[in-house]
C-alpha cells in the first residue's frame, strides 16, 4: 500500500523494503523485540528424486545465498 501511495507509512519486511524502489525505510524494530521470521524448505515426501535433491541442494549453497543477501534475506 506504501510502494503504490496507498498510505503514507507501513511496516513492511525488510526483504520487501529491498526489493522495492518506492519504499524509503525510516526506522526499524530491534531484533530482540520480535521472533526471527524464518522461511523452511523441505523436500516433500513422495517427491526426493535426482531433480528435487538437485535443487534443494542449489538452495543451499552459495550461489543461492548470494541472491537471498541480494533481496534482503539471510541464510543459515
Amino acid at each position: 500500500m506504501v510502494e503504490r501511495n496507498e498510505a503514507p507509512l507501513g511496516i513492511v519486511y525488510g526483504s520487501d523494503a529491498v526489493a522495492s524502489k518506492g519504499v524509503k525505510v525510516v526506522a526499524t524494530f530491534p531484533e530482540d523485540s520480535h521472533k526471527k521470521v524464518e522461511y523452511p524448505v523441505a523436500v516433500v515426501e513422495g517427491h526426493n528424486n535426482a531433480t528435487v535433491k538437485a535443487f534443494y541442494d542449489y538452495l543451499k549453497g552459495p550461489q543461492a545465498a548470494e541472491i537471498f543477501k541480494r533481496y534482503g534475506f539471510t541464510t543459515k
